[in-house]
């Protein structure tokens, strides 16, 4: 195993300009090796790229090229088998490796760091890191997305009242509701996507704000990393974040989504509504009330949902002020972005296993729910509309209706051919077929509609496009 030194004896990681080492309290305030260690695979995988270039354009021999190389990976064994663990003393992750480099390689270890900057490559690193997480995330979404479709697919014609201002307002395909679900998903697919676009572009060999002497070749290096673009600014390369302010935006909103998806579930699961059933696996009890069974998991995603906005709203105000290039204040970006990356996958993993097997919607409640209330009015006011009685009037009329039959303890489903015809001669025997519930949803067969015919051209359509993507 690698020793590792205190802060006291450490040597210091900067030049000769000074002459006595940080205060003890200094060097653990400064140092960021307690959370950077997450980027240890990306800087080695960007040092590497960083040591073929320079021996490609003669800076360094083509020998030496190799040992750098070979000295890298061994770290990144050493630190796969837990044989690598710097501490305080190494500041960073990219001193700890330069460090242990220097210790393999001797003074070849030293040549590493020629034509850059810390600067640089933390930037590099950061993006590697991010567009790693990025893929596997949109990878997440669409695990998400079929698992959603497939519940979907059971529940077409799987009746559920649909809300506005949580008021009852009118039955929906089951389907429908999930779908839309999908749909927001696959903006936030689509909007990681662009994201990308703009973390893959690589900032290394800007140096630390203004280039650098040497005849580096950045773009054989972003070759070599796969990235799609180079920074043509050296001052933005190192000091732009915009790319990490658009992924927290971007998780804001799945988060946003899966809070959405979460509050429903609970309000589903509670008594009132009584619309699903948690299952064990996915909910649990009260320490004193043996018949409680708490949904923990949309819960706990809807509490870390603001866990991800505070991260987005900090790093907005640790950028606002920043002159031109490298401030410290950047270090501060880096503990933000790693917690929201876990969070977002973390609550995307959770959402996935509870609406995949962790709950059970109850149809027959649901079936029965959509029967229990006014929510078809607005079709009885459509019927007369069909029959040439204009809208605001037979709307008018409707609301008359409604009221009286809450007086009479009444449903629209239960008043007699006579009491409709007295409302208005233009009803017929068929207001009956038209008013029942899965009339009502089937009838909504407009583009995006939650009618039958609809839904399944919908869930269609949303299969081809997952497995096109």
């Amino acid at each position: 195993m690698v020793n590792t030194s205190s802060p006291s004896q450490a040597s210091q990681t900067w030049s000769q300009r000074f002459e006595s080492a940080l205060h003890p309290a200094i060097a653990q305030f400064n140092a960021s090796i307690g959370f950077d260690i997450e980027l240890i695979e990306y800087d080695l995988t960007g040092s590497q790229a960083h040591a073929k270039m320079l021996a490609h354009t003669g800076i360094i021999s083509p020998q030496e090229g190799e040992q750098l190389v070979a000295g890298l990976e061994q770290i990144r064994q050493e630190y796969r088998q837990g044989n690598f663990n710097p501490g305080i003393e190494a500041e960073d992750v990219h001193f700890a490796v330069e460090r242990r480099l220097t210790e393999l390689t001797g003074d070849v270890g030293k040549k590493l760091h020629t034509a850059r900057s810390r600067n640089d490559q933390v930037g590099t690193d950061t993006r590697l890191y991010l567009r790693d997480q990025v893929t596997q995330i949109r990878q997440q979404l669409k695990a998400f997305q079929f698992v959603l479709l497939d519940l979907a697919e059971k529940n077409v014609e799987t009746l559920i009242p649909g809300y506005t201002h949580l008021q009852r307002a009118q039955p929906l395909s089951l389907a429908h509701h999930l779908l839309a679900y999908v749909e927001m998903t696959q903006r936030d697919w689509e909007r990681l996507g662009d994201v990308y676009k703009r973390v893959d572009i690589l900032p290394l060999g800007s140096g630390a704000l203004a280039g650098t002497t040497f005849p580096i070749d950045r773009h054989y290096t972003a070759q070599l990393l796969d990235f799609g673009k180079v920074y043509g600014n050296s001052l933005d390369g190192v000091s732009d974040r915009d790319f990490a302010i658009e992924f927290l935006c971007a998780a804001s909103l799945i988060m946003v989504h899966l809070s959405r998806l979460s509050e429903e579930v609970i309000l589903w699961a509670s008594e009132e509504f009584g619309f699903v059933t948690l299952k064990d696996s996915c909910s649990t009890g009260s320490s004193i009330m043996p018949q409680k069974k708490n949904p923990d998991v949309p819960e706990l995603v809807r509490g870390k949902t603001g866990r991800v906005f505070g991260h987005l709203q900090g790093l907005l105000v640790l950028m606002k002020g920043l002159p031109l290039a490298y401030n410290k204040d950047l270090q501060e970006d880096k503990e933000a972005l790693f917690d929201s990356v876990k969070t977002v996958r973390a609550c995307l993993e959770a959402m996935t296993i509870l609406m995949q097997e962790g709950m059970e919607f109850r149809t027959s409640r649901l079936n029965a729910a959509v029967t229990e209330d006014f929510s078809n009015a607005t079709d009885v006011a459509d019927y007369l509309a069909a029959k040439g009685v204009p809208f605001r009037e037979a709307y008018n009329l409707v609301g008359k209706v409604v009221k009286t039959s809450l007086a009479a303890g009444k449903l629209l489903k239960d008043l007699t051919l006579d009491e409709w015809q007295t409302i208005h001669p233009a009803f017929e025997p068929d207001i009956y077929e038209a008013i029942a519930p899965r009339q009502v949803v089937a009838a909504r067969n407009s583009y995006g509609g939650t009618g039958f015919d609809q839904v399944r051209q919908a869930l269609a359509s949303a299969k081809t496009r997952l497995s096109e993507s």
